[in-house]
């Protein structure tokens, strides 16, 4: 594995780590945000370890498409690319709430820490099938 994905997914386990302390607290919009920036990373690092070009992006989808592109299936479904992207700006900024639809609570982070633990765990299969 290059040096540079190690990083990217030592980030990105970092994230997770934040947002389950986070949830023990009910931090709802930091435990989101902590979870989009973990699948960003897990994915960029899949990015980098195969050496795709990509741009400067917080897309899930573009960079879940990216690896469908190459031949490389992430896991992730449309559905939780959406939410994913759903989450990056009214995670970080009081522009409205993090979902459209509704506030963030105990339920939605714990699905979304159920779709990034099983992004990191495809994400290791993949890296581990390139050797």
């Amino acid at each position: 594995m290059k040096e540079e994905t190690k990083k990217w997914l030592d980030y990105a386990d970092d994230n997770l780590k934040s947002a389950k302390i986070l949830l023990e607290s009910s931090l709802y919009n930091p435990v989101l945000q902590n979870i989009q920036q973990a699948a960003e990373k897990m994915l960029k690092a899949a990015c980098v370890e195969f050496s795709f070009k990509f741009r400067k992006t917080h897309s899930i989808n573009e960079l879940a498409d990216l690896l469908k592109n190459h031949n490389l299936d992430s896991g992730l479904t449309m559905d939780e690319c959406d939410l994913f992207d759903s989450i990056y700006l009214p995670s970080k900024y009081p522009l409205a709430s993090v979902l459209p639809d509704f506030e963030p609570d105990d339920k939605i982070c714990r699905i979304c820490l159920t779709t990034a633990d099983k992004l990191r765990k495809r994400i290791d299969i993949i890296l581990a099938e390139k050797i």
